[in-house]
């Protein structure tokens, strides 16, 4: 039996290591938006998550980040092209630790994605959500708390990858 992809990022505050997020992939449910996310992380397109920002933080909502192009929200690249549909709807926006599609609209999916902080019924059929977080609240309570400060600290994807299991 095929399991799901887990991956990880190790977030890091102006240059201060954070901690990591580990996340499994419903790429049983949803196996084109899983694979899109999954190699961006590892890069292995020759492009990816690496480096890049949580551009968007709303405290006790979302934190969004996965603009690999412009670092600031209004661009994105998938391994498909610019933009992919979305597949489908099945899991619903229930709670916190959700991975899921941000985009522009319907079928308008690239590499942005945000992590429900809350339940967000709102967002259902208008956002894929394609897998959870199985590990490591710390950097995203870490932003979450301190959103409101006057000096902003940036939260970079500093490492992204696959996680190899045995």
């Amino acid at each position: 039996m095929e399991t799901n992809p887990v991956v990880y990022f190790e977030v890091s505050a102006d240059d201060e290591p954070l901690g990591h997020i580990t996340m499994e992939l419903f790429s049983n449910i949803v196996p084109r938006t899983a694979e899109n996310f999954r190699a961006l992380c590892t890069g292995e397109k020759g492009f990816g998550f690496k480096n890049s920002i949580f551009h968007r933080i709303v405290p006790d909502f979302v934190c969004q980040g996965g603009d690999i192009t412009r670092h600031d929200g209004t661009g994105g690249r998938s391994i498909y092209g610019d933009a992919f549909e979305d597949e489908n709807f099945e899991v619903k926006h229930t709670g916190p630790g959700l991975l899921s599609m941000a985009n522009r609209g319907r079928d308008t999916n690239n590499s942005q994605f945000f992590i429900t902080l809350k339940k967000a019924e709102h967002l259902d059929f208008k956002h894929v959500v394609f897998g959870f977080v199985k590990d490591g609240w710390g950097p995203l309570q870490y932003r979450n708390k301190n959103e409101g400060e006057h000096v902003r600290t940036k939260l970079t994807l500093s490492t992204c990858n696959y996680c190899i299991h045995s």
